[in-house]
């Protein structure tokens, strides 16, 4: 079981994920606007931004999902059941947590 300051450590690491996500969620946006056809660059530099563009916006996606997934956490840490792995029921390792607060699972279920 999680104590007070574990639960506030968890806190200001899941808000600190937060903000660096939107910055690069901001970022990326920018970086995955429409190729303008009219823009004067060579067919094949037209290709790289066209293939930058698709990479950026997968980045982008898995981002948003990331976001989503640490606000579920920030919401939920105060939880009785948060830090416990969805799978086995096993409290996950404060290490795991405070790397990756948004995991649901242990290292072992989440390897399956």
């Amino acid at each position: 079981m999680m104590n007070t300051l574990n639960k506030k450590d968890i806190t200001l690491k899941i808000e600190e994920k937060i903000i660096a996500l939107k910055d690069d969620i901001l970022k990326l946006i920018d970086l995955t606007k429409p190729i303008s056809p009219d823009c004067a660059i060579g067919r094949i530099s037209r290709m790289d931004a066209i293939n930058n563009k698709s990479v950026n916006e997968a980045s982008l996606r898995q981002r948003k999902t990331q976001l989503k997934a640490l606000e579920y956490a920030i919401n939920h840490v105060n939880d009785k059941d948060f830090g416990k792995c969805i799978t086995c029921g096993q409290q996950i390792p404060l290490g795991r947590i405070m790397l990756m607060p948004e995991s649901k699972k242990c290292v072992a279920c989440a390897s399956r």
